[in-house]
């Protein structure tokens, strides 16, 4: 059995976030273990509060997984302050795994879960440590300096992303126009290209995304791969047309499971 840890924050509504993670990793036939960062109240319609754990509680929690259950690879996802982004990069100093971070900067419903005075830590502590880095068009946007309208723009960043921090790049297109169109770079380029589908309910993709390429990455997949079977599996999540809340819902982390 391969393990999965997840560094990310909790979705109290189980959609996004530590939850979604979990759910991901276990459906994928990884063991999942896990750090939280913050503590989310939110639902299908939007974040009412945040509160961070302390950066002490977040070493601690990496520190007794990685002395019992040493993670063939790990997701980083939500990290909203500087303190915390120090303390995951010192509990990981020595970790020489596959690492993905997914630098979540704003929900879906527009909530900042990056405090402002964090992104230089995680654009110069966090991104280098990674194996690979999963960021929307907005969040591409950021960590390139560049505006992203077009697919070759998306070629762009994803290239500046891998020369500037120096390490693999997915900039996932599902923010654009059109079919949803994702670029990877890790010194090769990949197109992974599938048609857009017409279901609101996506609350959580982009984690779901990261910790399915984190769990296929433990179990021995090179990068391109491991992306390519993550997108297969959020592709049937959100295909499912799982209906839940009053917002937007979460997408099927099970629909393997009602398949069988």
């Amino acid at each position: 059995m391969k393990s999965m840890m997840t560094i990310a924050g909790s979705d109290s509504s189980g959609g996004a976030g530590i939850q979604a993670d979990i759910k991901t990793a276990t459906a994928l036939g990884v063991f999942a273990t896990s750090a939280i960062t913050s503590i989310t109240a939110q639902n299908t319609r939007g974040v009412d509060a945040i509160e961070d754990v302390s950066e002490e509680m977040v070493r601690a929690q990496i520190r007794a997984v990685r002395s019992d259950i040493e993670p063939d690879a790990i997701k980083i996802g939500m990290v909203s302050s500087p303190d915390i982004i120090q303390a995951i990069a010192k509990a990981l100093d020595d970790y020489e795994g596959p690492v993905v971070v997914d630098p979540v900067m704003v929900s879906t419903s527009g909530v900042r879960l990056l405090k402002k005075e964090a992104e230089s830590a995680l654009k110069n502590v966090l991104i280098p440590r990674a194996t690979l880095v999963t960021p929307n068009i907005p969040e591409a946007e950021i960590l390139a300096e560049m505006k992203i309208e077009t697919v070759d723009q998306q070629i762009d960043a994803a290239k500046r992303i891998y020369k500037c921090y120096g390490v693999a790049a997915l900039v996932k297109g599902g923010h654009g126009v059109g079919d949803a169109v994702d670029i990877l770079y890790d010194g090769k380029l990949y197109r992974y290209e599938k048609p857009m589908l017409d279901n609101p309910n996506t609350h959580g993709t982009g984690c779901t995304l990261s910790s399915a390429i984190a769990s296929h990455l433990a179990l021995g997949l090179s990068v391109a791969k491991a992306v390519d079977r993550g997108k297969d599996y959020v592709y049937e999540a959100i295909n499912d047309g799982l209906d839940l809340g009053k917002g937007r819902g979460p997408i099927n982390h099970m629909v393997r499971s009602f398949k069988s």
